[in-house]
């Protein structure tokens, strides 16, 4: 459970704003370590301003906690490039649960406190993109691969996922309320190093 109290996320119409590093803005955004520590700092990279993780043989990562509806605005959205991918490590398996960029919304399970559930959203180094399956140490986490392989390493890609859909196909059942959005670059059980960018992270309307 997060134990930080709430900070309700910056919005303007049917735009929720979580994470706007392109402001140079890490406000409310806190640091959870699992094993080893990934550093994160904002840089500057051509015009704009993205988070930057690096990564080596650890796995930390940051959070913020917010409150979203996903009823009105289900669609998340954000930016991210990764320099490499992991090789070799089975991402089902719990010594290969490593990804070099993931981002994933936290789900309250209300009074059933065990029943917190998560959506992690991953760069595979070979599920196949669209692929879905629960977290080798938990089966409260459901993973989707939205990037896989090589091939588009390097570049910034955009993504948008509707993640009231998707948690009803990976749990069968409605959601709880959100509770945070953390994203992490992890190398903890490889004992590999990665380096990856994100930008701006942000809910909308479908």
């Amino acid at each position: 459970m997060l134990a930080c109290l709430p900070i309700v996320a910056w919005a303007e119409g049917q735009r929720i704003d979580v994470a706007r590093f392109s402001q140079g803005d890490l406000k409310g955004w806190q640091t959870k370590v699992f094993s080893g520590k990934t550093f994160y700092a904002l840089r500057k990279e051509g015009d704009r301003t993205v988070l930057h993780a690096d990564s080596n043989a650890a796995a930390s990562g940051l959070y913020r906690e917010t409150s979203i509806d996903l009823g009105k605005t289900p669609i998340l959205n954000w930016t991210w490039k990764v320099d490499n991918i992991l090789t070799g490590n089975d991402e089902r398996t719990k010594a290969g649960d490593d990804y070099p960029a993931r981002v994933y919304v936290v789900f309250s399970g209300g009074a059933m406190f065990w029943r917190t559930r998560a959506i992690n959203y991953v760069w595979s180094n070979k599920q196949p993109t669209g692929s879905s399956w629960f977290n080798a140490f938990t089966s409260n986490a459901g993973m989707i691969a939205v990037e896989s392989g090589v091939s588009r390493t390097g570049q910034w890609i955009q993504i948008n996922r509707d993640v009231l859909a998707d948690y009803r196909r990976i749990f069968g059942e409605e959601p709880g309320a959100v509770d945070a959005v953390a994203i992490m670059t992890d190398t903890d059980n490889t004992g590999a190093s990665a380096t990856a960018w994100y930008g701006d992270i942000w809910f909308t309307a479908k």
